[in-house]
């Protein structure tokens, strides 16, 4: 089996490299990852700048581009002649729980490789610091060989999410939906520089979840590893067919 590893917390970050040593168990690794840290960087493609790739060591490629360039990259270019099997993108530092995956360059990476018609998984871990990537990688691990077994239906990625605790503290895997946010009127805050000019952070506070069953959010704070399925349409069929007679208005 050859398996692509990449992440959006750069080449240097210890979850990439705890993950694809965890991963050459199943079969040949290569990682090819950004030359720095691209959190929350979404689904961006670099169009408007050359990529340059610097090999650091054997099978380990740093690019100058987003974590989806680095799949596109790694895919279409390194592995062109022997396709990957599976992509399994992380360990990412932090969670990429409910409406967070819109923005995840972790989870990006994963749609990416989906797009390409390869299985693909993301994979993150809660925290705050210190990071338990060793837990995560074993979880990975088990995730990645059901994967290759059993393969994934057509436009679907898994979404996974770890505990930051112990793996003897971690209960069960479970399959879950997607939690969403509720956001505060604080998640924007101001402050004033030395020059008395405003300037601005985006989600300063804490995050607050939706307190609901059978989510990701809900089973993480059970102490639980959350899988979640994403489907790469985004249509929602069952408004479509109800506003198809507006088309009657707008014509």
């Amino acid at each position: 089996m050859k398996i692509l590893v990449s992440n959006d917390d750069g080449i240097h970050s210890p979850g990439i490299h705890i993950l694809a040593e965890a991963l050459k168990e199943l079969g040949e690794v290569s990682v090819v990852a950004p030359d720095r840290e691209r959190n929350a960087v979404g689904h961006a493609l670099t169009l408007h700048k050359p990529l340059r790739a610097e090999e650091i060591k054997k099978k380990y490629f740093s690019l100058n581009g987003t974590p989806t360039d680095c799949i596109n990259w790694g895919v279409l270019h390194l592995m062109m002649k022997s396709p990957p099997d599976l992509i399994v993108s992380g360990i990412n530092k932090g969670a990429n729980l409910g409406d967070d995956v819109t923005y995840s360059g972790t989870v990006s990476a994963a749609i990416e490789g989906t797009l390409l018609g390869i299985p693909s998984i993301a994979v993150s871990q809660l925290g705050p610091p210190p990071y338990e990537f060793k837990a995560a990688s074993v979880f990975a691990v088990k995730i990645a060989k059901q994967v290759l077994s059993e393969g994934l239906p057509k436009d679907i990625l898994l979404n996974v999410n770890v505990p930051n605790l112990p793996i003897e503290k971690i209960r069960k895997i479970k399959l879950v939906s997607l939690g969403r946010r509720v956001y505060e009127d604080n998640a924007i805050i101001e402050k004033v520089d030395p020059r008395g000019r405003k300037y601005y952070w985006i989600g300063g506070t804490s995050i607050l979840w939706e307190d609901k069953p059978g989510t990701d959010n809900d089973a993480v704070k059970g102490h639980h590893v959350s899988v979640t399925p994403l489907h790469l349409d985004l249509t929602h069929y069952g408004v479509l067919k109800k506003i198809k007679k507006w088309e009657k208005v707008l014509n």
